[in-house]
């Protein structure tokens, strides 16, 4: 069983908040796969993991790439895990349908968009009846992520 990690974004934006996971990620020696729902977030995020910041970049591919094994990020709209991740992220629109094979799932939705928030409620009803092991993260007024279930 996976663990599962929904992140309910209402003080930063999926812009913000995916490269620190990501890094997270890496520094663990996980490779992950980020899927999104539809080309254009894809080609967003892979634009913006080049110049979150100045003095560092994420290494990453998208399909427009190629070269799959070896990216330790993979950008995708599809279910696919051609990296051999362990770490699976849904963000912009996607949401969890079979996660067998990864160790950890987060879930990112905008606090912003009810139909997020909607969807991301139904994925966890889904994934607690298969029993999967789910936390809640909330951010603090101080922008600190706070556990909440």
């Amino acid at each position: 069983m996976a663990e599962v990690l929904f992140y309910h974004l209402e003080r930063q934006s999926l812009e913000e908040v995916l490269p620190t996971l990501l890094g997270k990620t890496l520094e663990r020696g996980w490779r992950a796969v980020v899927e999104v729902a539809d080309v254009e977030h894809r080609d967003a995020l892979n634009r913006h993991l080049w110049v979150f910041r100045e003095d560092s970049f994420l290494p990453h591919g998208s399909a427009e790439d190629g070269h799959a094994d070896a990216q330790p990020i993979w950008l995708t709209t599809e279910s696919e895990n051609p990296n051999g991740a362990t770490v699976r992220f849904f963000a912009a629109g996607a949401m969890p349908g079979d996660i067998a094979g990864y160790e950890r799932v987060m879930v990112l939705f905008s606090g912003a968009d009810d139909f997020a928030v909607q969807a991301a409620r139904q994925s966890w009803k889904a994934l607690k009846d298969a029993d999967h092991t789910l936390t809640y993260w909330r951010q603090t007024s101080a922008g600190k992520w706070e556990r909440k279930a």
